[in-house]
């Protein structure tokens, strides 16, 4: 292993080691005769990041061989595979609040608190042409229109800071069941906001919705143009040239917002979830990789 990566090694085993002392530790604490393990649980942490950062390892089973491969000195301790694993999903509370403070800790100088750009993506667990086995807890089936597919999964709902020139910095991350609509999310989660500026696609135009948030909020919600239905043929041709305008100004302001989901599938995979065998496992497909992305 070159010098770079155990240098990554030994930053991400610091970090993960404060982290866990100063917060993460209360999340999991045991109260068990075994309530000091040998393979401690920054161990298992500091072995899943690094190998899914440094060598693009996504599967556990991959991370496990390349651990026992090449990082046995460093952790000798490390237990069997199937213990390995467990131990990882029963540390998927710890992966969700570790990448809330990585995501939170690290904001860029160049961020534009003013606007937010706002979209979902897809996690697939599998085919909509298959029953659904896993996590059924947080899944469901749904429909995308950009792969044109029907499937099981969740949906990843981004909340991000506008960045001139780069791909935006999420501000939120919200998950939910595939179906969930994103103007609800929005709802849900982001309606209080004040003095901001959203940029959304059609899902989430609601005019009676964002009139009222403008008027309590000072938040204003930006999307392309919807015709609405009944508009007669001569009056569309009268507004098609400043839609149309308006529409790609708003949709080349929103573009960013995907170019921020497939930086985070690029660098993590985080979109393919056929893998995973329980609501835990999702839970530390998702959030880990969150965090392996921001360490």
């Amino acid at each position: 292993m070159s010098d770079n990566k155990q240098f990554s090694l030994i930053c991400i085993y610091l970090k993960i080691s404060t982290l866990y002392e100063s917060d993460l530790k209360y999340i999991c604490e045991r109260f068990s005769n075994n309530n000091k393990p040998k393979f401690t649980d920054i161990e298992a942490i500091t072995i899943y990041l690094f190998a899914m950062k440094e060598q693009q390892c996504f599967e556990i089973k991959n991370i496990y061989k390349f651990t026992k491969d090449y990082l046995f000195s460093w952790f000798p301790d490390l237990p069997s595979y199937e213990a390995f694993s467990t131990r990882l999903n029963n540390l998927n509370s710890i992966f969700i609040r570790l990448s809330q403070i990585l995501v939170d800790s690290n904001i860029p100088e160049d961020c534009d608190f003013s606007n937010s750009l706002l979209d979902s993506m897809p996690i697939i667990t599998c085919s909509g042409k298959r029953k659904a086995k896993v996590a059924t807890e947080i899944t469901d089936k749904s429909f995308c229109s950009t792969k044109n597919l029907w499937y099981y999964g969740v949906k990843l709902h981004a909340l991000a800071f506008f960045r001139p020139k780069t791909i935006p910095y999420p501000e939120s991350i919200v998950i939910t069941p595939a179906s969930e609509n994103d103007l609800n999310v929005f709802k849900q989660n982001w309606s209080g906001i004040i003095n901001r500026t959203f940029w959304g696609d059609k899902i989430y135009i609601d005019e009676s919705f964002f009139q009222s948030l403008f008027q309590n909020n000072n938040s204003i919600m930006y999307t392309p143009v919807k015709e609405p239905k009944g508009k007669s043929e001569v009056l569309k041709k009268i507004d098609k040239a400043y839609n149309d305008l308006f529409s790609r100004a708003v949709s080349k302001v929103r573009q960013p917002i995907e170019s921020f989901f497939n930086w985070l599938i690029q660098k993590t995979d985080i979109q393919k979830a056929s893998k995973v065998r329980s609501t835990k496992g999702l839970l530390v497909h998702i959030f880990g990789r969150i965090a392996a992305a921001f360490i």
